[in-house]
């Protein structure tokens, strides 16, 4: 051993007796330190939900986009008071958010995170990601008071990347659906029997009054009840 190394072994212990040397780290405090820098570093992606596990008779109705505001929509929401998940682009509000204040101010609806611009999130890098949804969750709570706690991404579109955002932007699940009543043309879709824990997703669209009445015949028709997405899959 050379003449420094010998002064330093014993120079060591009267140093860390006064104070001036770091106490020494242990395998376990080092392991959990790098834990805590990479949990700080990466958030822990969100779970991705198309069905709610859950024993009670209830559905759950979400509803996208927010372009047409349809007033027999908005009275059917209100009179059957639907707890539907509103997962809304900004900009789809823009020109008339009174439309959806009526909807959070009388009725138990609530209003999701569905990005800033509808892209297919899988086609953008993480800051590219970030920017859509945090961006959408900034809005929403500026506009309504009360920000989104869960993501729908344009198309069901998700990579790794998306999970982890969600999460860095305050959402607890990414929301997809078990089945679609929307009318894309002349024709509804044939409706499904619904069983307790189904997503069904429609949109804002002119048909979407007729859509709605459709999915909450096939409730009752089930023996389910809306439910509110919020309180089974927020934290």
């Amino acid at each position: 051993m050379s003449r420094i190394r010998m002064a330093l072994a014993v120079l060591a212990p009267v140093l860390l007796l006064l104070g001036l040397a770091p106490a020494p780290v242990s395998a376990a405090q080092a392991q959990a330190g790098s834990a805590g820098v990479g949990a700080r570093s990466w958030p822990e992606p969100v779970p991705v939900v198309s069905h709610v596990a859950t024993d009670d008779p209830v559905v759950f109705i979400t509803i996208d986009d927010g372009w047409h505001h349809d007033p027999a929509a908005q009275r059917l929401l209100l009179e059957r008071q639907v707890p539907a998940s509103l997962f809304l682009l900004p900009d789809a509000y823009a020109y008339d958010r009174s439309y959806f204040r009526t909807l959070l101010d009388h009725g138990p609806s609530r209003v999701e995170n569905h990005s800033v611009s509808h892209p297919n999130l899988t086609g953008l890098d993480a800051a590219g990601q970030r920017a859509e949804i945090c961006e959408a969750r900034d809005r929403h709570l500026a506009a309504f008071g009360d920000g989104p706690r869960l993501l729908r991404p344009p198309f069901g579109a998700y990579d790794e990347t998306t999970r982890t955002a969600a999460r860095a932007c305050g959402a607890t699940a990414l929301v997809t659906w078990t089945h679609d009543f929307t009318t894309w043309g002349e024709q509804p879709p044939p409706a499904p029997q619904l069983k307790r824990g189904d997503i069904v997703l429609l949109h804002f669209t002119p048909g979407l009054s007729q859509d709605l009445a459709r999915a909450l015949d096939a409730a009752e028709a089930a023996g389910l009840k809306p439910a509110k997405l919020r309180q089974y899959l927020a934290d």
